[in-house]
């Protein structure tokens, strides 16, 4: 075996090496195999597709709600719609929305969608002051080109 050390040292760190690798990366796969579903994506209505946010999986999805959209169809559910100025979403929610919830705000939801493309809320966050838009949501209208800072015009 002319591919071993010739110290008997240098061998038995070898071996030690050898044998320790194959548990360390299956204890590194399995952490990373344990952790999938606690990670949550972001998606904008525009960028929430079948195949990026199938139905039944938990995402979340962030912009603007749509002026006129919100309703209260049953008592403590509220259907609203949420855009990002190219697509819109319906969102519907069980439960108390925040207190700084209201049209032509940023939110984000976190939830899934269903069979028919409704998103289904299990989580509805407000922005809680003048200047705080969720960084998720200000990066996608910045992409957009539909980003409104605090004077209100919209920037190329």
């Amino acid at each position: 075996m002319s591919w071993l050390p010739k110290s008997p040292k240098a061998r038995r760190r070898l071996w030690v090496v050898a044998a320790v690798a194959p548990i360390l990366a299956l204890a590194v796969g399995l952490s990373l195999y344990a952790m999938r579903d606690s990670v949550t994506f972001f998606f904008s209505p525009s960028e929430a597709t079948v195949e990026k946010a199938p139905a039944g999986r938990v995402v979340r999805l962030g912009g603007l709600v749509e002026a006129g959209s919100v309703s209260n169809p049953g008592p403590g559910e509220v259907t609203f719609a949420v855009t990002d100025n190219v697509a819109t979403t319906r969102v519907v929610y069980r439960g108390d929305l925040p207190d700084l919830f209201r049209e032509g705000q940023g939110i984000v939801a976190q939830g899934a969608f269903l069979p028919d493309r409704t998103f289904r809320a299990t989580q509805v966050l407000a922005k809680h002051d003048e200047n705080y838009m969720p960084r998720e949501v200000s990066d996608r209208l910045k992409e957009t080109g539909e980003w409104r800072p605090a004077s209100g015009t919209s920037q190329p």
